[in-house]
């Protein structure tokens, strides 16, 4: 027995040393070396993945564009404002109108009534709250602004601002970042429903999801439910590409695991509404709900109905396939069935479901004369805040560039473009156009075209095309010459007769008028009214080239002026941006202001990062001002620009110059009211003549946007120095009272006056002196 024992021990102990010697020799084996690298490269690959997971996700966790708003509509009693230009902003911007308003972004409107509930909005100066607001129009104003009767009342009423634009990055994303509390909770509970409905439960990837989904799917006869978890969706549009592959679905898999213990669901889906891929606009991709309600909407998130919401939804699991204005039939079916599943799960009842699968997409469809796309004017914005910011803030940080674009202006101004060139193409073919609007007070451009097709991003003519301005640059000479009061007034008589200049290097000058004649002894007055040449060139070398390139360096333009006589009357090229930079100094009555298209910029917390002051400096003097703006009022009045003169009443004192270059290759309009200056210019990209002067051509443009805004009356400042006379602008003397078509002229204290011509013998020029105020 004891033997049997000792045998059995003994085999123990060799099986168990067997079993070390392979166990040890195991441990230096090459498939322990493998499985070890194997391992080591899990473990290296899994810290790969969660710091990419980790990185991606803290911080700033997309390049979020910087958008771009229109000035905020303000309103206020006795403002002038047409009821239907009101209601047209209104839609532009989105707002619903009802018969009855319950929440911001709705209105009703009964005729010149209106009741509206604005939306609230963070501008650079502050919250503006949500209003509820009721504005009568009559005559062409507000006459009634009153709130609701809990409401204090209030004398201004601020509008969320239009939104004309964004800055992209290269790839072209798009979106509107939101907060979970932003959006309402039927539309995550109906997000949760369709494509994750354990989403709370697992942890990254859900088996049983899966399997659930091709249930549901087959029970319904179309697909409802997606396989993927939403977290599993979330990494592939965060991390990794469309590729079909088992790689890609076990990195999927796996970051979806590892993005579940780093953060909680809310941080997840709250990621997911602000990821998703929706739809395609043009070269634009519109990612997440926020940006995707507008885009099909125009309204945010908080105001979708059960509807829409139902129709967002269904579109993650097709964007192109189910694109409502591509495939409207698809997206109505896919619609339906999701408002079918949102009554399955108790988020609405019967009556609802069948009331919104009653409704039409409700998508908003953009209308030509109110479109949001201003590229001409979003390329202006963007190259003045390249001055101030690098381009990746631009495109990553999420500012809010706050600019001054009027959309009321603009559309006038691109409906007055697009009409007179539609009717000019038959026996004017290939036409284009640039303009520019300011505010004349303060430099603020309120509406800009690059060309004549409107939302086209091509050529910026306003910006960019040099173009000879021709007789625009005539003010500049009379005004050089004003400055001398002793010898130069507006009734100073110079010479349009032939005129020969000799040039060194250069064949003899010799300008011609327009028309071909001379005029002999014309007024200072007349010859810019009319536009002559020769009195022109013979009053600039009279004053200096010298003295006139000075005055038109200091009234804005920055292009190197060369000393030829011919730049008297216009041989540079000018953009239609350095045009508007001389003439907003006219029309702000002397004052040079930069222009600009930006008010202010805020950050993506809402902070203001920059605000774009005025600036202002005095270029011309407040007398010297009266007198050349008198002079181009006479370019209206009985001048080459009079069709406007007969256009409008005479109370509005409109300002302005025509310009016309050789072998009418440039049609030029610059002119401007009490209230704003346009700059127009009318021509072929090919340089080739056209047939149109400047009157016939961009004046006519000048005058159908005016009609459309209104002109506002010219109100001249007057100094203590100014003194106004009649003057008899054939013989440039002052007009007695038998004189016929005199024309009130100023002239400064000092100036040097002219001689009576009584036309009765009289020499009393008493009744006829006007001490202005």
């Amino acid at each position: 027995m004891a033997k049997k024992t000792r045998k059995r021990s003994t085999q123990t102990v060799r099986k168990k040393a067997r079993k070390k010697r392979l166990g040890k020799s195991f441990f230096h084996t090459l498939w322990f070396r493998v499985f070890l690298i194997i391992l080591l490269l899990a473990i290296g690959y899994g810290i790969y993945l969660d710091s990419k997971v980790y990185n991606q996700f803290e911080g700033k966790r997309w390049s979020l564009p910087a958008r771009v708003y229109a000035r905020p509509l303000e309103i206020f009693e006795g403002q002038r404002l047409n009821a239907d230009r009101f209601s047209a902003e209104l839609k532009a911007m989105g707002y619903r109108f009802t018969h009855q308003v319950d929440q911001a972004g709705e209105v009703s409107r009964s005729g010149a009534d209106f009741h509206v509930m604005t939306r609230p909005f963070a501008f650079w100066d502050g919250e503006e709250p949500s209003r509820n607001v009721y504005i009568n129009f009559s005559g062409g104003k507000i006459v009634a602004l009153d709130g609701a009767r809990d409401e204090q009342a209030f004398s201004l009423v601020r509008f969320d601002p239009l939104e004309i634009g964004s800055i992209h990055t290269a790839r072209q994303e798009d979106r509107e970042l939101l907060r979970l509390t932003d959006v309402p909770a039927l539309l995550t509970d109906t997000l949760i429903a369709i494509e994750d409905r354990s989403f709370y439960q697992h942890h990254g990837v859900s088996i049983r999801g899966i399997a659930r989904a091709a249930l549901a799917n087959l029970k319904a006869g179309g697909v409802v439910q997606g396989g993927s978890t939403l977290t599993q969706q979330l990494v592939k549009n965060f991390f990794l590409t469309n590729k079909r592959s088992y790689p890609r679905k076990i990195n999927e898999a796996l970051m979806s695991i590892l993005l579940e213990i780093r953060y909680d669901k809310k941080d997840i889906l709250e990621a997911y509404l602000n990821e998703i891929y929706l739809a395609q606009d043009g070269q634009r991709a519109i990612h997440g709900f926020g940006l995707g309600s507008r885009y099909l909407f125009q309204r945010p998130p908080g105001e979708l109905t059960t509807e829409q919401i139902a129709l967002l939804v269904g579109m993650v699991k097709g964007p192109s396939f189910f694109d409502p204005r591509r495939h409207p039939e698809n997206a109505r079916q896919r619609r339906n069935l999701v408002l079918r599943v949102m009554r399955e799960h108790g988020l609405i009842d019967y009556v609802e479901e069948e009331r919104a699968q009653a409704a039409t997409l409700g998508l908003i469809e953009v209308k030509k004369e109110t479109s949001q796309s201003f590229p001409g004017f979003i390329d202006l914005v963007r190259r003045q805040l390249r001055r101030d910011y690098v381009e990746s803030d631009l495109t990553s940080e999420g500012l809010k560039i706050f600019t001054t674009l009027d959309p009321q202006v603009q559309w006038g101004l691109q409906k007055s473009i697009a009409n007179r060139l539609n009717a000019l193409d038959v026996t004017h073919p290939d036409l284009q156009a640039a303009a520019i609007v300011t505010q004349a007070s303060n430099g603020e451009v309120l509406a800009l075209a690059g060309g004549r097709r409107a939302g086209f991003a091509g050529f910026n003519r306003a910006l960019d095309a040099m173009r000879p301005v021709g007789s625009l640059i005539k003010p500049a000479v009379f005004l050089t010459a004003l400055k001398f009061p002793q010898q130069y007034t507006l009734a100073s008589l110079i010479s349009d007769e032939p005129l020969h200049v000799e040039q060194k290097g250069a064949p003899l000058w010799s300008p011609q008028n327009y028309d071909q004649e001379f005029h002999g002894q014309i007024t200072l007055y007349q010859a810019l009214a009319k536009s002559y040449n020769v009195a022109t060139a013979r009053l600039g070398l009279d004053v200096g080239l010298s003295r006139v390139i000075k005055t038109i360096e200091g009234l804005g333009i920055e292009t190197h002026l060369n000393p030829y006589p011919s730049l008297l009357l216009g041989a540079v090229e000018l953009s239609p941006l350095e045009i508007t930079s001389m003439y907003q100094t006219f029309a702000s009555g002397g004052y040079r202001t930069p222009l600009r298209g930006i008010r202010a910029v805020m950050g993506s917390s809402g902070e203001q990062l920059q605000r774009y002051s005025l600036e202002v400096h005095r270029a011309i003097e407040p007398d010297e001002a009266v007198l050349i703006t008198r002079a181009m009022q006479g370019v209206v009045a009985q001048g080459t620009a009079r069709h406007l003169g007969q256009r409008f009443s005479s109370e509005f004192g409109l300002a302005g110059k025509t310009g016309t270059t050789d072998d009418m290759r440039d049609s030029w309009y610059a002119g401007f009211d009490g209230d704003k200056l346009a700059v127009i210019w009318v021509g072929r990209d090919d340089n080739q003549p056209m047939g149109l002067t400047g009157s016939s051509g961009a004046l006519r443009i000048w005058g159908d946007l005016f009609e459309e805004i209104a002109p506002r009356p010219v109100l001249m400042a007057i100094p203590e120095s100014i003194r106004w006379y009649p003057i008899d602008t054939e013989r440039g003397a002052i007009a007695g009272k038998a004189c016929l078509n005199a024309v009130q002229l100023p002239f400064l204290s000092n100036s040097t006056l002219p001689e009576i011509n009584s036309c009765t013998g009289s020499g009393d020029m008493s009744n006829w002196y006007e001490d202005s105020e």
